[in-house]
């Protein structure tokens, strides 16, 4: 089993989790999170003045999935969340050791697969 942990920008968010849905990806937890990379920010202006802002705005997914499909999760993702842009993001790919679904105690396969 593998983690994948993928860091994209909001505006791709609806279209990844579309684009998942469409390999059979039911189950993942997203999350707003702030962060930079080698941008170090952003320059913005509010009502004149220019500003540093630091961290930006990012959309984090975090899937649990089958050794078998995440080659496949990590390239549905890359492609949907390309723009070629600084700053589209990251993927990242864990082994997974374990996993267990509360409600029934199952475990590992049988507790990531719908």
């Amino acid at each position: 089993m593998k983690m994948i942990v993928a860091i994209v920008k909001p505006a791709v968010t609806e279209a990844v989790m579309d684009a998942l849905a469409e390999i059979g990806i039911s189950g993942l937890t997203v999350s707003e999170v702030k962060g930079h990379g080698r941008q170090k920010g952003q320059t913005e202006i509010y009502r004149g003045a220019e500003y540093q802002v630091t961290l930006v705005p990012k959309v984090r997914f975090e899937i649990a999935v089958e050794d078998a499909v995440a080659d496949s999760v990590v390239d549905t993702i890359s492609k949907t969340a390309s723009t070629g842009k600084i700053g589209d993001g990251k993927v990242f790919v864990m082994d997974l050791s374990s996993a267990m679904r509360i409600r029934t105690g199952e475990r590992d396969s049988e507790a990531i697969n719908a």
